[in-house]
C-alpha cells in the first residue's frame, strides 16, 4: 500500500499527496540518542529490506515512537531489493541467510557500527512462503536463524523471524497508513473528526473518545483487501458466524503500557484471492470461453471461432478486437464499452449471499457506519480513477461511473490516438487502455455492491503514495514489534535520574560529614593544646617546690613549725 506526494503547478496539491508535512532531511547518524530497526520483507517475487530511525522517547506514555524512513546522505530512502523470493530455496534451506546476507550487509553499512547490537532486526515473511509446506518454510527459518547471528551483531532472536499470515500483513498495513495520516496522535483538535469506541477486552465495557481512524481498501492485481477500526463491540447472527469472525477481527494494543487503554484497537482484515483487477478478467474470460463452447455445441454454430463472427464484450472499449484463451480454444472478442452492462455481468463474480453482514464470497464483514468513517482507496482503486479518467483523489460515485461510462463507450481508434498525444497518466500503457474499462466496472462493483458502499459515500479518496513516503506494511510491524521500547528509555531516564538524585545527595553528605570532620579536628586540636599546656604548668609547679625544699635541707635550718623528735 502506497501514497505519494506530488504537487501541480499552481501550487496546490494534487490528489495523490495526504497525511503529515514530510521529514526529508538525510539522518543524522552523528546524533547518539537516535535509534535504528530493520524490517525486511519476504515476498513472493523478492526481498526488501527496509531501515527505519527514532529519537529516544519523550517519556510521555500517551505518545508512541516517532519512527521515520532512514533516508541517506543523498535524502532518499535505505532500501534495498533481491530477487527472487525466498521460497526458491526452498529446496536448499541452507543457502538461506547467504541470500539474505547482501541486505543485511547493505543496512549495516548505513547504521553506525556501536548502534548494531541494540538495532533490532525482523525478517517476515509474507505470500511466497505461505504456499510452502510447513517443513520446508522451518528449513528455511531455522538456517536464518542459526546463521544470522553469527555474521552479524543485530539485536535478532528466534521470534524475530517467522512467515505471518494475511491477517497479521493487513493489520500491519492499517497501523503504517494511519500513523502516517496522524490518527494515533491523540491530542484534542477541534478540526479532527472523533469516533467513540467501546475498548476491547475491558470488563466494564469502557467506552472513550478519540481521533477517528482510516479504513484501507486495496486493490491489486491478484487479491483486494480491506481493513478497518470497529469501535464498537459486535454482535453475531450464529455461534458459526463469530467462529468465524475471530480470524478476521485483531485486537491489540499499540501502546507501551499494557494498563491503558487509550492505544488498544480492534481491527477488521479480510484479503479475497482472485478478486484483484487482473485475477478477476482471468476468471470472467475463463467463463465466458466455456459458456461459448457450451453454446456452439447446443447450437451448432461457431461463434466467436474467427474475427469475422467476434463474441461481443461489452467491458472492451467500443471496436477493440481482442483474442482470449489458449491456443485450441481462442476466443475473438470485439468491445462494445458497454459500462452499466458490464457491470450487471460482473456481479455473479463477486459470489455474493444473502447472509447478513457479509460481503465478497459470502465472508463476514462488521457493519460499518458510513455516516462517521473514512476509507482510503490504494492501488487499482487509484490507477482506475487516476490513470486514465484523471479523477483520483475525493471519490464521487457519479461523476466516477459517468466518466467510465464516457471511456467504455469511446472508439479504440479515438483512444489509441489520445494515449500517442500523452493525455493520460505517464505510467499508463496500453493495457491500461485496453482493460481499464472492465477495472472501472469491477472496482465500481466490488465497493458498492461487494463491500455495500453506498452510491453516496462521500468520504473515500483514492491515492498512491504519502509524501514521498512508501507506506509499507513494514512500517506497521516495526510499530507494534517495538512497542514496548518506550518503557526502556523511561525506566533508563528514571535510573539516571535516581542516579543523578543519589550522586547530589551523596555530594551533600559527603560535604555536610567533611565539615564535620574538620570541625571535630580542630576542636580535638585545641584540646590536646590546652591538656599539653596544663601538663607543662604543673610540671614547672612542681620543679620550683623541689627546688626550695633541697636549699631548706643545705642550709640546715629547721622547719620552725616542724616537731623534731629525738
Amino acid at each position: 500500500m502506497h501514497l505519494r506526494k506530488t504537487n501541480h503547478p499552481n501550487g496546490c496539491v494534487s490528489a495523490r499527496r495526504l497525511g503529515r508535512v514530510p521529514d526529508m532531511e538525510a539522518t543524522d547518524t552523528n546524533n547518539p540518542n537516535l535509534n535504528y530497526g530493520l524490517v525486511v520483507d519476504c515476498g513472493s517475487s523478492g526481498s526488501r529490506v527496509f531501515v527505519y530511525t527514532w529519537p529516544r522517547h519523550n517519556g510521555n506514555l500517551h505518545e508512541l515512537l516517532d519512527i521515520k524512513q532512514m533516508r541517506d546522505k543523498h535524502r532518499k530512502p535505505v532500501v534495498m531489493k533481491i530477487k527472487p523470493g525466498i521460497s526458491e530455496y526452498a529446496s536448499t534451506p541452507d543457502k538461506a541467510s547467504d541470500y539474505i546476507s547482501p541486505l543485511l550487509s547493505f543496512a549495516a553499512q548505513h547504521i553506525p557500527k556501536n548502534k548494531h547490537q541494540e538495532t533490532p532486526l525482523y525478517i517476515l515473511c509474507t505470500a511466497g512462503m505461505r504456499v510452502l509446506p510447513e517443513s520446508q518454510q522451518e528449513a528455511l527459518l531455522e538456517d536464518l536463524r542459526t546463521d544470522i547471528p553469527v555474521n552479524f551483531n543485530f539485536l535478532f532472536s528466534d521470534s524475530h523471524v517467522e512467515v505471518i499470515s494475511g491477517k497479521q500483513e493487513g493489520v500491519y498495513a492499517w497501523i503504517g497508513i494511519n500513523f502516517v495520516l496522524g490518527r494515533f496522535n491523540h491530542v484534542e483538535d477541534e478540526h479532527e473528526a472523533v469516533v467513540e469506541v467501546q475498548v476491547p477486552g475491558s470488563d466494564q465495557q469502557e467506552t472513550l473518545v478519540r481521533k477517528r481512524t482510516a479504513g484501507v481498501l486495496d486493490m491489486g492485481g491478484v487479491s483486494t483487501q480491506i481493513a478497518y477500526e470497529v469501535p464498537k463491540t459486535v454482535s453475531f447472527a450464529s455461534p458459526q458466524q463469530e467462529e468465524i469472525a475471530k480470524n478476521l477481527l485483531a485486537e491489540f494494543n499499540l501502546g507501551c503500557d499494557a494498563h491503558r487503554t487509550e492505544h488498544v484497537y480492534r481491527v477488521y482484515v479480510s484479503t479475497f484471492l482472485g478478486f484483484g483487477g487482473n485475477a478477476a478478467r482471468q476468471r470472467y474470460e475463463e467463463n465466458l470461453i466455456s459458456t461459448t463452447q457450451i453454446q456452439n455445441k447446443l447450437l451448432v454454430q461457431h461463434q466467436g471461432e474467427s474475427a469475422d463472427s467476434p463474441i461481443l464484450d461489452p467491458c472492451l472499449p467500443a471496436d477493440l478486437q481482442d483474442e482470449v484463451g489458449p491456443q485450441d480454444q481462442r476466443v475473438h472478442l470485439r468491445g462494445t464499452g458497454d459500462f452499466d452492462r458490464c457491470r450487471l455481468l460482473l456481479q455473479p463474480f463477486l459470489n455474493r449471499t444473502n447472509d447478513t453482514n457479509t460481503s465478497l464470497n459470502g465472508v463476514y464483514q462488521p457493519p460499518i457506519d458510513f455516516t462517521n468513517s473514512q476509507f482510503y482507496g490504494f492501488s487499482e482503486f487509484y490507477y482506475c480513477t487516476e490513470d486514465v479518467l484523471r479523477m483520483g483523489g475525493d471519490y464521487n460515485s457519479t461523476k466516477y461511473s459517468n466518466a467510465a461510462k464516457s471511456y467504455c463507450a469511446t472508439q479504440w481508434k479515438t483512444l489509441k490516438e489520445r494515449f500517442d498525444r500523452g493525455l493520460y497518466a505517464s505510467h499508463a500503457d496500453q493495457h491500461r487502455l485496453k482493460y481499464q474499462c472492465f477495472k472501472s466496472a469491477w472496482m465500481y462493483e466490488v465497493l458498492h455492491s461487494g463491500f455495500a458502499f453506498p452510491a453516496a459515500y462521500e468520504n473515500l479518496r483514492t491515492a498512491l503514495l504519502v509524501y514521498d513516503k512508501e507506506v509499507q506494511w513494514t512500517l506497521g510491524a516495526i510499530l507494534y514489534r517495538t512497542r514496548f521500547l518506550p518503557l526502556r528509555d523511561i525506566q533508563q531516564e528514571s535510573l539516571k535520574g535516581s542516579h543523578s538524585r543519589w550522586h547530589r545527595s551523596f555530594s551533600f553528605m559527603n560535604n555536610h560529614y567533611l565539615f564535620l570532620a574538620c570541625f571535630l579536628v580542630v576542636v580535638l586540636s585545641i584540646l590536646l593544646y590546652l591538656l599539653r599546656l596544663r601538663r607543662i604548668h604543673n610540671r614547672s609547679a612542681l620543679l620550683r617546690s623541689a627546688s626550695s625544699s633541697v636549699k631548706w635541707l643545705e642550709e640546715g635550718l629547721g622547719s620552725p613549725d616542724l616537731p623534731v623528735t629525738l
